[in-house]
């Protein structure tokens, strides 16, 4: 029972850091007029920021098998 408490609290901190990376003012910070490989530099980073918080949410949940 203690595990599923530590992977509770590790998961609410993924979704506290996702809710701050996913919000206005950091968004604001990439939109601006740049492109990364012919992709806006907004786009690229609301990908990568996606991938690395579901990556994030499968290590804690695998972790504990």
């Amino acid at each position: 029972m203690e595990e599923f408490e530590k992977n509770g609290q590790r998961l609410g901190a993924v979704c506290l850091v996702s809710f701050l990376l996913l919000n206005y003012p950091v968004l604001a910070l990439f939109n601006v007029p740049v492109t990364a490989l012919g992709i806006p530099l907004l786009y690229l980073y609301i990908f990568a920021a996606w991938s690395v918080i579901v990556a994030l949410m499968a290590l804690i949940i695998e972790g504990s098998r």
